[in-house]
């Protein structure tokens, strides 16, 4: 887990720190991209490091403050990372199905506002769910059979009705979850649409994989989402659960970086070039010595 955390933080500061000093990635989409690796680092940063205290102690205490806190700050996480991964669908959907104006309308100050919208929304609607849980009742023991504090064995073990809980938790998944999931499905039927009317081969080829690795990450994203909060199987196993959860906490964030930089030409490009000019750069220090 230490060294699945490493490379993970590791992965996504690359692809920040690639973008940002190369100047043929500065586009929308390689912006947005540096986005969803800072909620992938943020993400891994608030669920392994104690996850690792937990496993190596055979588990471990923490205080309701601060599993409070974990559940905000891990939830707004993920409802940013939606939102971030349906502004890039919209992103490849403009590119695609309407290039002529895609300069005109994906400008930098849009970018920036639609990333911005992005984490503001995530971090603010999530706090209606957990200030309600917050004001919940726990009594008897108070064990979470669970790797971190996640929202639903929190609410295996409260004292006080979970209703209205429930049904925050329903509404908030219609707004952070289905809508998106409903954009970026449009989206890419028209993409699909729009791609098999290219009248060549290499044309087709050329405008899929500008959408491949964007649509990987969002189908291994959103089918554990749906699996785990939305559609939930009734009597899931508690070990269910805990390897539902690593999916998209722990190895989603690890998966994100290599799936854009094994099927990124320009990304590897960019790496190649970076590394090459940090080789001369040494060489040439070694030279003057």
């Amino acid at each position: 887990m230490l060294l699945i955390y490493c490379v993970t933080i590791c992965g996504n500061l690359l692809i920040i720190l690639v973008v940002s000093y190369s100047r043929s990635l500065h586009s929308p989409m390689y912006f947005f991209l540096t986005q969803l690796s800072f909620t992938d680092i943020l993400l891994s940063t608030i669920i392994v490091p104690n996850m690792l205290h937990i496993l190596l102690n055979n588990g471990g205490t923490i205080t309701f403050a601060n599993c409070i806190t974990q559940l905000y700050f891990f939830s707004a996480s993920e409802a940013s990372e939606c939102l971030l991964l349906t502004v890039m669908s919209y992103d490849r959907y403009i590119a695609i199905c309407n290039p002529l104006h895609y300069t005109s309308i994906m400008t930098s100050a849009h970018c920036v506002q639609l990333s911005i919208s992005s984490w503001m929304v995530g971090f603010s609607i999530i706090c209606i769910g957990i200030l309600t849980t917050s004001m919940l009742y726990f009594c008897g023991p108070n064990i979470i059979d669970h790797l971190f504090c996640d929202l639903v064995p929190l609410l295996n073990i409260s004292c006080s009705d979970t209703f209205l809980v429930q049904l925050e938790v329903s509404l908030l998944s219609i707004l952070l979850v289905i809508i998106p999931s409903i954009i970026i499905v449009m989206s890419y039927v028209n993409i699909i649409i729009t791609i098999l009317r290219i009248p060549s081969r290499i044309g087709r080829q050329k405008a899929f994989s500008t959408c491949s690795s964007h649509l990987i990450v969002v189908s291994i994203f959103y089918w554990t989402l749906f699996s785990v909060y939305v559609f939930p199987t009734r009597g899931q196993s508690s070990t269910i659960s805990k390897v539902l959860s690593l999916l998209y906490t722990v190895f989603t964030p690890l998966t994100n970086p290599i799936i854009y930089t094994l099927r990124n030409k320009e990304i590897r490009k960019a790496i190649h070039e970076k590394s090459h000019k940090c080789i001369i750069y040494f060489n040439s220090r070694e030279n003057s010595i």
